[in-house]
């Protein structure tokens, strides 16, 4: 999962990189167009078109046949439930192509995140680092001993604080200037290290709140190598702020835009692709 995750990385930030000085929408719309073009091709190969068209005809069929005999209770309830019928043979019709899809979906979708969800942290706002333990301490330990090394241009105002009950430890941090940056948590004890990317920044780049171990989590969060086996920690996180995005002047989530977007294109191209869906 970590070279898979690393090499989709390398894929998505060589994609976005030439635009990072650009809107969210300049790269959010040709993105949702080749991801819908894909997704109706997919639907092409993948599913009974004839079967799908069959199943279309009859709905609207049964939606005429409302308006027609609007005024026989019996024959709206009998259309209605042919209606329902068809509906549910069009989604089942549809179920193969969506599971050919998500795969491809559930990997893009959390690398866009992490280009798109997240706000970098601006010079001068404060910021906190936390490393959670991988095991809680011993009955003779009273605090771990950590000590972190910030590179030059990102300072810790306090830290760390040790929190027993969530087995944390908490620094504050502060960036003096703009710029990609690597923190490194030193163990005082045992002399293992390990390190945390900064994002200081306000283009569209690559942020990783968490660094994370095991198969799942990695999932979750593929923005960063997970952490190395043997490590003190069994996450490491950054208190990265929400980001919006402006659809046409709508200030949203990016996920919202992008489905948008798909949307309005699935039902613009399906025509020119000879797709039913």
């Amino acid at each position: 999962m970590a070279v898979f995750n690393a090499l989709v990385r390398r894929l998505i930030d060589a994609l976005l990189g030439p635009f990072q000085n650009y809107p969210a929408m300049v790269t959010l719309l040709p993105i949702s167009v080749v991801v819908t073009v894909a997704a109706l091709l997919v639907l092409k190969r993948t599913s009974n078109q004839e079967a799908l068209n069959r199943v279309k005809a009859k709905t609207h069929a049964g939606i005429f046949e409302i308006r027609l005999f609007n005024d026989d209770l019996r024959a709206i309830f009998s259309a209605q439930r042919n209606i329902l019928v068809q509906v549910a043979k069009q989604i089942g019709l549809t179920l193969v192509p969506l599971l050919w899809m998500l795969v491809p979906m559930a990997v893009l979708l959390p690398q866009l995140q992490f280009q798109y969800g997240y706000l970098g942290i601006e010079p001068g706002e404060p910021v906190l680092l936390i490393a959670t333990l991988d095991a809680p301490l011993g009955a003779d330990e009273t605090k771990p001993v950590f000590h972190l090394e910030t590179p030059t241009g990102v300072r810790a105002e306090t830290g760390p604080i040790w929190v027993p009950a969530k087995n944390e430890l908490v620094w504050r941090l502060v960036a003096d200037e703009r710029g990609s940056f690597e923190l490194l948590i030193v163990d005082g004890g045992g002399g293992k290290s390990v390190t945390k990317s900064l994002e200081v920044s306000d283009q569209i780049r690559r942020r990783s709140p968490k660094r994370v171990t095991g198969f799942w989590s990695q999932i979750a969060y593929p923005a960063e190598s997970p952490l190395p086996p043997g490590a003190p920690f069994r996450e490491i996180s950054l208190a990265y702020r929400d980001a919006e995005v402006s659809f046409f002047g709508w200030e949203t989530n990016w996920m919202i835009a992008f489905l948008l977007l798909t949307l309005v294109f699935a039902f613009a191209l399906r025509g020119p692709l000879g797709v039913t869906f």
